[in-house]
């Protein structure tokens, strides 16, 4: 299995599917590279070379107790746009990995990106503060620290019922995908787990937004109980110049998994424009 070492030591898992301009996917909390495999699979078997990585303390990278924080997440993300020298590179984020995609350009700059994809995602800022009335209080956040550290392995099957909207009436629930969120959420280390929390939650991308100068596409549905939409699509999308926003009716935040063909076809689409 392919991994690289950062310059901390941390060794991070990758994978690295097909051949063509290269789409890298930062995947969302507590999830790993494979919450991406639908859209990988799509777009490698369509000319595209997939990459996506396993964020540190996550899947089948190393679980070090530093560096469980956004700067160093987007680090480790341009440590791996080096050690490939991909050029021209999409970056396609979701939840968490949309902040840390807005990160790493805040910090590494567009040099070698392309374009850009938001989905579900966590700019500019969950959390409500006086500059931020629409976000969500801190309560909630704390509640998921302390159901971690209670019962994280029953908390994250109770988490995949609204996480995929299987909570909503008539709701049409795969208990295989409730199974593999799980299992992947399991495979995330503790420290990783508990810090996530305040990465997603309580850091502004706002800054990082500002200094997008690439096609930008935002994707978000607006029955999202994870991230809500207000705080995060519709703020973003005025943040970032000339962004495509696309509001998907009724979706759940891992509409990745649940409405893959138009994920797929509209990254596609994206990718082609």
């Amino acid at each position: 299995m392919p991994r690289f070492k950062t310059k901390d030591g941390t060794k991070i898992f990758y994978n690295d599917w097909g051949a063509g301009q290269p789409v890298v996917f930062s995947h969302g909390w507590p999830l790993s590279a494979d919450a991406f495999e639908d859209q990988m699979f799509f777009l490698a078997s369509r000319g595209y070379r997939c990459i996506a990585h396993d964020r540190r303390g996550h899947g089948r990278s190393d679980q070090p107790w530093a560096g469980n924080d956004l700067d160093t997440y987007a680090d480790d993300l341009a440590e791996l746009v080096t050690h490939l020298d991909l050029k021209k590179a999409v970056h396609v984020g979701h939840s968490t990995g949309g902040g840390e995609v807005a990160r790493y350009i805040g910090r590494h700059g567009t040099g070698r990106v392309g374009k850009a994809v938001l989905i579900s995602a966590i700019p500019p800022l969950m959390l409500k503060t006086a500059a931020n009335p629409v976000g969500t209080p801190i309560e909630p956040f704390n509640q998921i620290r302390n159901a971690v550290l209670a019962d994280r392995s029953g908390y994250l099957k109770e988490l995949s019922l609204p996480f995929y909207g299987y909570n909503r009436p008539g709701a049409k629930v795969s208990e295989g995908v409730r199974e593999s969120f799980w299992h992947q959420g399991m495979m995330a280390g503790m420290p990783a787990c508990y810090f996530c929390v305040k990465v997603f939650s309580e850091t502004d991308t706002t800054a990082d937004l500002a200094k997008f100068d690439i096609p930008t596409l935002i994707i978000h549905g607006d029955d999202d109980q994870i991230v809500p939409i207000a705080a995060a699509a519709l703020r973003s999308s005025k943040l970032i110049k000339n962004a495509q926003l696309k509001i998907y009716e009724g979706a759940p935040h891992g509409l990745p998994t649940t409405l893959k063909s138009r994920v797929n076809e509209d990254l596609l689409g994206f990718l082609k424009s």
